[in-house]
């Protein structure tokens, strides 16, 4: 099929839900993708942070291959290897540790919160308000939509879940001032991701950690994002010099498959029993085994090493093109995750970037969101940044048809 047929056969059919770009992709290498004619682009987007080893890498795609010839799904009611093998791999990794999975960033989100509230039930005195940012971005349920801090998100879905409320981004009195009787945890994110590439001041995090640990809250981090060496640590918390009492992961542990994980300290997921909770899909044994690729790819290859080299090369570059460019108001980010925030809607800078065939993404109304793949070249980098500094520079280029 070609593009026009495969876009008009989606648009027959499907939701509307993501007001899609007419653009159809067939494969992916690397940093790039091609679209079903063949023309080639550059992933700057890496379909929001999930194909972090860039696509088809070969370590990710041969596990899943012997993964399927093996076997594919199983009830959790039984156990298999690579879910057993990457729960201890995570749990190692998180230090003392049990692990929920899941399918998705909403889902780990989900079984948070339903463990905060669990917890809380038990050993917190029957508490259970969770407090979250204002921006903030948690998923799209009815529970996690109760914590995501933006409006235009939750129009229409009111009456949303009671017992949250939204306190100030990077204010650490702030949110001390919000803790109430009934308050049980805290959730927020290292960056706000889909927010516009909020990074906190340094020490907000042990600021919130030191203030859970003093009032009896549970810390609840969601690196559904920023997790899995995007800010160039395996998690972004770990530049606080923290250990959250919950961690939630997704987008770029599977490699491309769909799967959540929800970490919680072992004293904290005990709350957690038979029957509790669940997910028909949760673990399965081909996203298990990709994410074990993943991992494998991490911490041999180099590639959390690359990403905060080659993102310090990018901030640093995307710094010196802003200089003198009066629509941009700064640069900002960790890693591998960059927003060029401007003064108007990014929209434009997005659809200049696409007609030069970078992919990008608006995030936050006016910031231009960068989460390439975190085995970036320095030979890509150069060519996104160029057309970046082009898109930047001329705003009115394609008003004018050029």
């Amino acid at each position: 099929m070609n593009t026009r047929e495969i876009v008009e056969l989606a648009h027959a059919n499907l939701a509307n839900t993501y007001g899609c770009l007419p653009l159809a992709f067939a494969r992916g290498e690397g940093p790039y993708l091609y679209d079903a004619e063949g023309n080639r682009y550059l992933d700057f987007f890496c379909g929001l942070a999930v194909t972090s080893l860039g696509h088809s890498h070969p370590g990710v795609v041969r596990a899943i291959q012997e993964q399927a010839a093996r076997l594919t799904h199983v009830s959790n009611v039984f156990h298999t290897e690579p879910m057993a093998r990457l729960a201890a791999r995570l749990c190692s990794l998180f230090g003392d540790a049990r692990v929920f999975f899941c399918n998705s960033g909403a889902e780990a989100n989900e079984a948070a919160i339903k463990l905060a509230r669990r917890w809380g039930q038990e050993h917190g005195g029957g508490r259970f308000e969770i407090l979250a940012t204002v921006n903030s971005f948690h998923g799209r349920t009815l529970g996690t939509l109760s914590a995501t801090g933006q409006e235009h998100y939750r129009q229409g879905f009111q009456p949303l879940v009671p017992g949250f409320r939204l306190v100030p981004f990077d204010d650490p009195g702030a949110m001390e001032r919000a803790v109430g009787p009934e308050t049980v945890a805290i959730m927020v994110e290292p960056i706000q991701g889909e927010g516009g590439v909020v990074v906190p001041k340094a020490n907000y995090l042990a600021r919130l950690a030191e203030l859970c640990e003093r009032r009896n809250l549970l810390l609840i981090v969601d690196e559904v994002q920023v997790g899995m060496g995007r800010t160039g640590r395996l998690f972004a918390h770990q530049h606080g010099g923290i250990r959250p009492h919950i961690m939630t992961l997704a987008k770029a542990l599977g490699g491309g498959l769909p799967i959540g994980a929800m970490l919680a300290r072992s004293e904290i997921a005990a709350a957690l029993t038979p029957g509790s909770h669940g997910s028909t899909f949760g673990g399965n044994p081909v996203a298990c085994a990709a994410a074990l690729a993943v991992l494998d790819a991490l911490e041999k290859d180099g590639i959390i090493e690359n990403a905060a080299r080659m993102g310090t090369y990018l901030m640093e570059r995307l710094t010196g093109i802003a200089h003198g460019i009066d629509r941009v108001a700064a640069v900002r980010g960790s890693g591998m995750i960059i927003g060029v925030v401007l003064k108007e809607p990014a929209s434009g800078v997005v659809e200049a970037c696409l007609k030069e065939r970078l992919l990008t993404n608006a995030a936050g109304g006016n910031v231009l969101r960068l989460l390439p793949p975190l085995t970036l070249g320095r030979e890509q980098a150069d060519e996104g940044l160029a057309i970046i500094e082009r898109a930047l520079r001329n705003p009115l280029e394609r008003r004018a048809g050029a």
